[in-house]
């Protein structure tokens, strides 16, 4: 049985975390490419600027057409099949993420959906 998780990307690496995903499209503020351990960057997957910058404007009364939007994106984004495939042999999956929201974020959606 796979297991898939999420984590703040600022948060210390542990080997409990498995195979580690980043899924932003932007470099998370303040961690140094020598101290950032992850084992795939997938630029490719996250939301897009345009969704995410829309969705930064006011996440909480944003989040359920946000959780709506990113869904429809990643069901027409190829790279999200080639990343279910990638990660199906995987043991433990750690999704790594960098908002400061640990409740409203699009790793919360990944998580979902992969789980699925």
């Amino acid at each position: 049985m796979q297991t898939i998780q999420i984590k703040r990307a600022y948060q210390p690496e542990s080997p409990e975390d498995g195979f580690r995903v980043y899924i932003d499209r932007l470099w998370p503020r303040g961690l140094s490419h020598e101290t950032f351990h992850y084992d795939l960057w997938d630029k490719d997957i996250a939301p897009s600027t345009e969704l995410r910058e829309w969705f930064h404007q006011d996440p909480q009364s944003r989040w359920t057409e946000f959780e709506e939007k990113y869904k429809k994106e990643l069901e027409a984004n190829p790279a999200f099949q080639k990343l279910k495939e990638y990660l199906a042999h995987k043991p433990v999956i750690t999704l790594l993420y960098s908002s400061h929201d640990e409740e409203h974020n699009n790793a919360v959606i990944l998580e979902n959906l992969l789980k699925n």
